[in-house]
C-alpha cells in the first residue's frame, strides 16, 4: 500500500509514502521467527528481551506491546519473563492459503523513547490435511482409434498443505492400457497425464474402470482417490475448437450477483450429437466453483457472490468444451477484479493516555496505525486534526502517527480538548473514518488565590453584641480540586499595639469576619489588618488583602452639661440686674456629647420656668436671656429647667436647673445668704400667704407696702455712710463676697467688695477674684466681666 505525501490549505494534514516494506526505524532491527501451525496457544516463539539485547524489566518501563499488521492478536508478550508466546492456534492454510512460505508480519513498539521493531513469526506447515478431488469419479470417453501415446489430462488433487506436505506425485491402478504421467504447470501445480499405452477396441471392453491416487510428500504421507470411468466411443474425428485460447477480462468488485463476466464460444464441425457441443469447469478450485457458474449450453460465465479485491485480485478459470461424440478442447478465461473505493480507511490505536498534567512541555499522548485495505489511489490517505488545538501529528514508521502536544497546556485556560483524528483515502468516493479523544489537563498548582477586592471596608455600629458577623472577605482559586481549596486566616498586625486577637476572628472555611467584643465609638473609631487566603495545593499559594473596620457612632451618650453644674451641691444663683433690657444674657448652659456627627448636636430648650415668658434659651447656643423687661412685679427669684437634647435616634437629653435672682443692687440682703430657702418652698410659702392674704386684703397689703418702704429706706441710708473701702456694720458677713457657685461661672468665687462713699453714684465693684485662673476655667467670664449696668439705686456692676 502506497502513501503519498500532500498537504492541504486550511488544515495540519500527513500523509507518508511507503515505498516498500523493507523502510525501518534508524536503529531498529528486522526479526524472523518461526512457529509450527496448529501449536497450542501460549507455545514459545522467542524472548524478545534477550533477543533485542533489553533487560527483562525493560520492557515492561518501556510500555513494549506488539502490533499485527492486520490487526489481529497472533503473538502475546509477556513482558515479565520477555518471552513472545503464540495467542491462539494458528492454521497456516487458513492464513496464506496455498502461498507458500506463510508469513505473518508484525511490530514491536516501546516508548521512552518511541521505538518500532519490523519482525516477521513464520508459520511452518504440517501435514494435517490429506489430497481431495473435487470430483470423486470422472467420465472420460476415450475414441477407439486414439493413438497409443496420446495423454488425456486429468483433474487434479486439491491440498491445502504446502511445501513438502502438498500433493508430490500421482498413481493409477494396474492396468494393461493406461499409466499415469505427472506433468507440471507455469505455477508450480503438477497435474496427472493419462497416457494410452495400448490401443482400444470398444468390441472387446467397452468400459474401464480406474483408481486415481494422489500424494502428497508429508510423513507419514496422506493420499486421497478419485475414480476414472473410461467409455471406449466409436470413431468421431473432429474436437470442438474455441474462438480464442485465452479470454480476458475485468470486474469490478461492486458488482452484483448474477453479471455476466464473460462468454466463451466453442465450434464443432462434426454433425448430429458430434457436434453438439457442452461448457463445464475443468480442473478448478471449489473457491472459483462457488463464485461462478457457467451456463453449458451458451457458454456464458455468471456471477454466484460478491467480489472481494481486497482477498482476491484475480481468478483463472480453465474451460472445457465437450462435444457428442466426447472430444474436447479447453480455454482459459483470466478474470481480474478491478478494485472499488469500498473500504473506509482503518485507525488503529497502539497507545492513548488521555491524561496530562499541565505546563508539562512536549508530549507524546497517542500512537496509532492507519491503513487501508484498497489499492492505488483508492488505498492512498491523508491524515490530519482540528485546526487551532494545541496538538501535532507526528509521522513515524509504517503508517504510524504520534499525537503530541505543541507544548506547555495551561488548565485554567482550557481544561478539556475533543480531538478528532480524520483518516481519508483519496479514491472516488472519498472514505473517511473519524477517530474522538478526549484529552483532559490535570490541574497543578500554579495560581495563588485571588481576593475580589485588594481591600475591604467594613461598617460596624459600637455597642454590638459579641460574635456579631461584621462581613465577608471572599479569594477563589482558578485550580481544582484541593489545589483551589482556600483556607482564611488573620495574618500578624502592623501595628502591636492593637489587640486584633481580642477583636476580630475568621472562619478559615467560608472568610466570614466576626466581632470578638462590643466596640466602643468613643473609645475605638476605626482599625485595619491583613487577611490571608492560602490554598491547599503543594507547594500551597497564598495571598493577602487589607480590611479596614470602622467603628459608626450609635447615640449612647446623654448630653453632659458643664456648667451650671449639676452635682447636687448649693445650686448655682445668677444675679440678673431688673433694669435689664430684653434680650440680656444672663448665662450660658455649657453642654457637652461623647458622640459624634448628628449624635452630638445639641439643642437647647426652656423646658420649665417660674414665670414664663420671662426667659427665654437659644436653641442652639444655650445662652439665657431675657424675654422682656423687668418690672416690679415680678418676683425675685426664678427657677429655671433647661433641657439639653441630641440630634440621635431615639434623642437622648439632659436637664439643667438655673437658679435667678432679680437683684435691684448688691446691697440685698438676699445676696449672701446661702441658706436661702427654695425656690420651691418660697413659691408655697407664697401661695398660703396669698391664701390668708385674700381673708385680710386691705390690712396685709397696706403692712407690705410700709415694710418695703422701709427696708429701702434703711439699705439706702446705710450705703450713704459707708466710706473707702471698709465694711458697714450690718448683715454683711464681711468685706469679701462669696457667690458659691450663685454666679454663671462653674466654680466657686470670692469678690473683694469696695463702697466708695461721698458720691452720690457710689460704685459697686468686684476688684478681684480669690481664684486667679478662672478665665482658663469659665467659658462666659468675659461677657460677664464686661457687662456694665446701672441699677435703680445708681450702683455699676462690672
Amino acid at each position: 500500500m502506497a502513501v503519498t505525501e500532500s498537504c492541504f490549505p486550511r488544515q495540519r494534514q500527513v500523509l507518508f509514502l511507503f515505498v516498500f516494506w523493507g523502510v525501518s526505524l534508524a536503529g531498529s532491527g528486522f526479526g524472523r521467527y518461526s512457529v509450527m501451525e496448529e501449536a497450542e496457544r501460549g507455545s514459545f516463539v522467542v524472548n524478545l528481551a534477550k533477543d533485542l539485547g533489553l533487560a527483562v524489566g525493560e520492557l515492561a518501563a518501556r510500555g513494549t506491546r506488539v502490533v499485527s499488521d492486520d490487526n489481529e492478536q497472533y503473538l502475546l508478550l509477556d513482558s515479565q519473563t520477555g518471552n513472545l508466546l503464540t495467542n491462539e492456534k494458528l492454521d497456516r492454510e487458513q492464513l496464506c492459503g496455498s502461498t507458500e512460505p506463510c508469513i505473518l508480519y508484525f511490530q514491536i513498539l516501546m516508548d521512552d523513547p518511541f521505538q518500532i521493531y519490523r519482525a516477521e513469526l513464520r508459520v511452518r506447515d504440517t501435514n494435517d490435511h490429506s489430497p481431495v478431488f473435487q470430483e470423486k469419479e470422472t467420465a472420460l470417453k476415450i475414441p477407439e482409434n486414439t493413438a497409443e501415446g496420446t495423454a488425456f489430462r486429468l483433474e487434479r488433487a486439491q491440498d491445502p498443505d504446502g511445501g513438502l506436505n502438498s500433493i508430490q506425485n500421482y498413481t493409477i491402478s494396474p492396468n494393461s492400457f493406461f499409466h499415469i504421467k505427472i506433468s507440471g504447470s507455469d505455477e508450480g501445480v503438477i497435474y496427472p497425464e493419462l497416457v494410452l499405452d495400448k490401443a482400444l477396441d470398444r468390441e472387446e471392453q467397452g468400459e474401464l474402470s480406474l483408481t486415481l491416487t494422489a500424494l502428497d510428500g508429508g510423513s507419514p504421507p496422506r493420499s486421497g482417490t478419485s475414480t476414472v470411468h473410461i467409455v471406449v466411443l466409436d470413431v468421431n474425428d473432429n474436437a470442438p475448437q474455441f474462438t480464442q485460447a485465452l479470454y480476458e477480462t475485468q470486474v469490478p468488485e461492486n458488482s452484483p450477483v448474477g453479471s455476466l463476466i464473460v462468454k466463451v464460444s466453442a465450434e464443432d464441425v462434426d454433425s448430429g450429437v458430434n457436434g453438439e457441443v457442452a461448457y463445464s469447469f475443468f480442473d478448478v478450485s471449489e473457491n472459483i466453483r462457488t463464485t461462478f457458474q457457467i451456463n453449458p449450453f451458451s457458454g456464458e460465465i455468471f456471477l454466484r457472490e460478491l467480489l472481494d479485491y481486497e482477498l482476491v485480485h484475480s481468478y483463472k478459470l480453465n474451460i472445457q468444451a465437450i462435444d457428442g461424440g466426447g472430444l474436447s478442447a479447453r480455454c482459459r478465461v483470466l478474470v481480474e477484479v478491478l478494485d472499488i473505493n469500498d473500504n473506509p480507511p482503518e485507525l488503529i490505536m497502539s497507545s492513548f493516555s488521555n491524561y496530562i498534567a499541565e505546563n508539562s512541555p512536549e508530549t507524546a499522548l497517542a500512537v496509532f496505525k492507519i491503513k487501508d485495505r484498497d489499492s492505488g489511489e483508492n488505498g492512498k490517505m491523508v491524515c490530519y486534526i482540528q485546526e487551532n488545538l494545541p496538538f501535532l501529528l507526528k509521522p513515524s514508521v509504517e503508517n504510524f502517527y504520534i499525537l503530541m502536544t505543541e507544548g506547555a497546556l495551561d488548565r485554567e485556560s482550557r481544561a478539556e480538548y475533543n480531538i478528532i483524528i480524520t483518516v481519508t483515502d483519496l479514491g472516488i468516493p472519498r472514505l473517511k473514518t473519524e477517530h474522538n479523544l478526549t484529552v483532559w489537563v490535570s490541574d497543578v498548582n500554579d495560581n495563588a488565590p485571588a481576593f475580589t477586592q485588594s481591600s475591604y471596608t467594613l461598617f460596624l455600629r459600637e455597642n454590638n453584641s459579641p460574635a456579631l458577623h461584621i462581613g465577608t472577605v471572599s479569594a477563589t482559586d482558578r485550580d481544582s480540586g484541593t489545589n483551589a481549596q482556600v483556607t482564611y486566616s488573620l495574618l500578624p498586625p502592623q501595628d502591636t499595639h492593637l489587640p486584633l486577637a481580642s477583636l476580630v476572628s475568621i472562619n478559615a472555611d467560608n472568610g466570614h469576619l466576626f466581632a470578638l467584643r462590643s466596640l466602643d465609638y468613643e473609645a475605638l473609631q476605626a482599625f485595619e489588618f491583613r487577611v490571608g487566603a492560602t490554598d491547599r495545593g503543594s507547594p500551597a499559594l497564598s495571598s493577602e488583602a487589607l480590611v479596614r473596620v470602622l467603628v459608626l457612632d450609635a447615640n449612647d451618650n446623654s448630653p453632659f452639661v458643664l456648667y451650671p453644674l449639676q452635682n447636687g451641691s448649693a445650686p448655682c444663683t445668677e444675679l440678673v440686674p431688673r433694669a435689664a433690657e430684653p434680650g440680656y444674657l444672663v448665662t450660658k448652659v455649657v453642654a457637652v456629647d461623647g458622640d459624634s456627627g448628628q449624635n452630638a448636636w445639641l439643642s437647647f430648650q426652656l423646658l420649665k420656668a417660674t414665670e414664663p415668658g420671662l426667659f427665654g434659651v437659644w436653641a442652639h447656643n444655650g445662652e439665657v436671656r431675657t424675654a422682656r423687661l423687668l418690672s416690679e412685679r415680678d418676683a425675685a427669684k426664678h427657677r429655671l429647667l433647661v433641657l439639653v437634647k441630641d440630634n440621635g435616634e431615639p434623642p437622648r437629653s439632659a436637664t439643667a436647673t438655673l437658679h435667678v435672682l432679680l437683684v435691684d443692687g448688691f446691697s440685698q440682703p438676699y445676696l449672701p445668704l446661702p441658706e436661702a430657702v427654695p425656690a420651691q418652698t418660697q413659691a408655697d410659702s407664697l401661695t398660703v400667704y396669698l391664701v390668708v392674704a385674700l381673708a385680710s386684703v386691705s390690712s396685709l397689703f397696706l403692712f407690705s407696702v410700709l415694710l418695703f418702704v422701709a427696708v429701702r429706706l434703711c439699705r439706702r441710708s446705710r450705703a450713704a455712710s459707708v466710706g473707702g473701702c471698709s465694711m458697714p456694720e450690718g448683715p454683711f458677713p464681711g468685706h469679701l463676697v462669696d457667690v458659691s457657685g450663685t454666679g454663671t461661672l462653674s466654680q466657686s468665687y470670692q469678690y473683694e467688695v469696695c463702697l466708695s462713699g461721698g458720691s452720690e453714684t457710689s460704685a459697686f465693684k468686684f476688684l478681684k477674684p480669690i481664684i486667679p485662673d478662672i478665665q482658663a476655667q469659665d467659658p462666659r467670664k468675659k461677657v460677664e466681666e464686661n457687662s456694665t449696668f446701672r441699677n435703680s439705686f445708681g450702683f455699676n456692676i462690672q
